[in-house]
């Protein structure tokens, strides 16, 4: 991938997207972590915690990017991509988030950095697919996003409650970037560039999936929640 150029600014923008849609479990954990906290110290240790989370998170990322140029492994690396997009549609109920606040600095930035590499997992595929084997722009995506989903966190929690077309969005590039992935896997590229029908079958089939899922989902929640959106 060429640097600076159009397909490296719009990977580049399908990382932060991913980053955003995926970042309210994230926000959620900050929150709890550093909630029993003074109110300088809650600053300090989500700052500090924040470096700490991207030094993790870069490390994970570019792993799973050199992962995925074994063989095989892309492709698998879409289909649970697929996966993780359609459960992002489902709705949650409930806290179900069992972190504990830390009474000390150190303690809160340990359990910031440590919760985020732990449900970070889902966010490390997705950028190392939408990537493309970049590291740069693996560094770039997370250097931008990181600290927009922890110091705006709040923000960001709001934001996805009153706009659901932000998850709707990011659904979509994760539907698109996991069939990306599959259809580049170096096993099966030959085969996908002698049949082009079938590399646009993958997408239309990766796109009903989700929407799919959507529509389940949206059939099976409640008719309180759904009148209480």
């Amino acid at each position: 991938m060429e640097l600076f150029s159009a397909e490296f600014f719009s990977a580049l923008l399908a990382i932060i997207i991913i980053d955003l849609a995926l970042a309210g479990d994230n926000a959620i954990v900050i929150a709890l972590a550093a909630r029993d906290l003074p109110a300088k110290l809650q600053r300090r240790a989500i700052v500090w915690g924040t470096f700490g989370a991207i030094a993790v998170r870069v490390v994970m990322t570019m792993a799973v990017v050199w992962l995925l140029g074994i063989p095989g492994l892309m492709a698998t690396g879409g289909l649970v991509l697929v996966w993780i997009a359609c459960k992002l549609l489902k709705p949650v109920g409930g806290d179900t988030h069992d972190v504990k606040s830390a009474a000390t600095f150190w303690g809160a930035m340990q359990t910031i950095v440590i919760a985020d590499a732990a449900m970070g997992l889902d966010n490390v595929l997705a950028v190392a697919g939408a990537a493309h084997g970049s590291f740069l722009l693996v560094v770039i995506g997370l250097l931008i996003s990181i600290p927009i989903v922890i110091w705006g966190s709040t923000f960001i929690l709001k934001w996805v409650a009153k706009y659901p077309w932000i998850v709707h969005l990011g659904v979509a590039v994760l539907a698109f970037t996991a069939a990306k992935m599959i259809v580049s896997e170096p096993v099966l590229e030959p085969w996908f560039a002698t049949h082009e029908a079938v590399r646009f079958a993958v997408y239309a089939v990766v796109g009903l999936v989700v929407v799919g899922a959507g529509l389940y989902y949206q059939r099976r929640r409640p008719q309180g929640a759904t009148q209480a959106a």
